[in-house]
């Protein structure tokens, strides 16, 4: 079908596969290079993986008043792109007779490329099939007599065809690229949910609520199964467990909305291969964009009964801390025992022992007895991961949750006590970091209390 100019604005009518992946591409390449001026202008490079990631971790209050130009200059250039986007997604999901509500999926970041690729691929209801090779005909045969017609033989064949091959993208992921990012926590729960429900449903449409179950039992199976295998530690998979969850019953979802049209059986190949070549395809794509961490900041402040001379002694070394009490750090995640230090002034290297091993603090500002501000050169492993396997060692323990810095900073309040605010910098490269930095900053937060408490203590009671 030729293109007409009315393609760009109108939600009228219907557009076929073929146009709207033509479209889509020459449009996505046009904003790019568009964007990409504009961050030259502003001095500011643009790498596609920028619609993924919004680097300003401390949040929009902390943004400079020029980045708010540049924000503001990409959005007055996206406008138009995203009408014609919506339209036209609004347009292909009426000719591959799906609901229109899935046009909220072109806003999902990551799997809004997944859904570009399926709407790509999906044929018009009204169109018939056709034909197909051989070879894709030998392999649809094969795929139907595999998968058993009843509904548990469907549900367990579902199972037993993708948890062995999540495991292997977990492998490929975190293995062979060294990446925790978009494709392992968001793409692989999405897919596998989405993939199971597929199948499940190859030969006749299922329950959402069968779907939404064979969806969470396959992502369930996937972490016992990295766990019994000692991949992954319990502490990680717990901690993915919430996102991993939402995101496989949201792939389940739209896969009991797919298998649900008529024609889907004679298309399901094709949606097989491409979640099977999409999610490595899209690993990769993250893995080269090398996108760098963001810089977080956490703050925690306790009120000591003592003047800051009394309190800074406590503050640069401390004896040991009795045992934990809180449950998170008996699950195995790393906790300060003490403070050392080795000389006195900017130069002196400060010891912060953890359960794991020590921090070496360089001291960067001494200005006693107000501000103790310190480098972080090296640092212990963030856990000891529970696994039935003893000591297991997964990469995520070297480098991905990494301490930059940090300050101690003591404020004389008029009633003749004290404010003691502890602050730590540190790098988190777990994507999608607006989930995973809520973890860290509650256990950075812990930490923060258990050392300042402590402090407190002993300056409250000290002779």
């Amino acid at each position: 079908m030729a293109f007409q100019p009315s393609d760009l604005w109108s939600w009228r009518g219907t557009v076929e596969r073929g146009k709207y992946a033509a479209i889509g591409v020459i449009l996505f390449a046009i904003k790019h290079n568009i964007d990409r001026a504009i961050g030259f202008a502003f001095d500011r490079p643009w790498p596609f993986v920028n619609y993924w990631f919004f680097d300003a971790p401390g949040g929009v209050d902390d943004v400079p008043a020029r980045r708010w130009q540049f924000y503001a200059a990409l959005v007055a250039a996206a406008l138009p792109f995203v009408w014609t986007g919506v339209v036209l997604t609004l347009r292909r999901l009426r000719s591959a007779g799906l609901p229109l509500w899935m046009v909220a999926l072109f806003f999902v970041p990551f799997l809004n490329l997944f859904f570009f690729l399926l709407l790509c691929v999906i044929p018009a209801r009204t169109k018939e099939t056709r034909p197909r090779s051989n070879f894709a005909a030998r392999l649809q045969e094969t795929l139907g007599r595999v998968i058993p017609d009843s509904q548990l033989g469907s549900a367990a064949m579902s199972l037993l065809l993708m948890v062995p091959l999540a495991i292997a993208a977990t492998l490929f992921s975190v293995r062979a690229l060294g990446d925790y990012g978009w494709g392992l926590f968001v793409g692989l729960p999405f897919f596998l949910g989405l993939t199971s429900a597929l199948l499940y449903g190859f030969h006749r449409p299922r329950t959402l609520g069968s779907c939404l179950l064979v969806s969470l039992l396959s992502v369930v199976l996937v972490s016992a199964a990295l766990l019994v295998f000692a991949v992954e530690g319990i502490i990680c998979l717990v901690m993915a467990a919430p996102l991993g969850a939402a995101l496989s019953l949201f792939g389940g979802f739209i896969g009991y909305v797919i298998q649900c049209r008529p024609s889907y059986t004679n298309e399901a190949f094709q949606m097989f291969a491409l979640v099977l070549f999409a999610l490595p395809a899209f690993m990769l794509l993250e893995h080269q964009a090398q996108t760098p961490a963001p810089l977080y900041e956490v703050k925690t402040s306790v009120t000591i009964s003592a003047p800051p001379e009394k309190v800074w002694p406590h503050l640069i070394a401390f004896a040991e801390l009795p045992p934990p009490s809180e449950r998170l750090f008996r699950t195995g995640i790393a906790y300060p025992v003490r403070a050392e230090i080795q000389g006195r002034g900017v130069g002196a290297v400060r010891y912060c022992v953890f359960s794991t091993g020590a921090f070496v603090e360089p001291i960067e500002i001494w200005d006693e007895p107000r501000l103790l501000k310190f480098g972080v050169t090296a640092q212990p492993p963030v856990m000891q991961e529970l696994s039935p396997y003893g000591e297991l060692r997964p990469p995520h323990l070297e480098n991905y949750l990494q301490s930059r810095r940090g300050q101690f900073l003591l404020t004389r309040l008029p009633d003749g006590t004290t404010r003691l605010e502890g602050t730590t910098w540190y790098e988190n490269r777990f994507w999608p970091s607006a989930y995973w930095h809520l973890w860290s900053d509650y256990i950075i937060h812990r930490i923060h209390l258990r050392v300042l408490d402590h402090i407190k203590n002993l300056s409250e009671h000290s002779g």
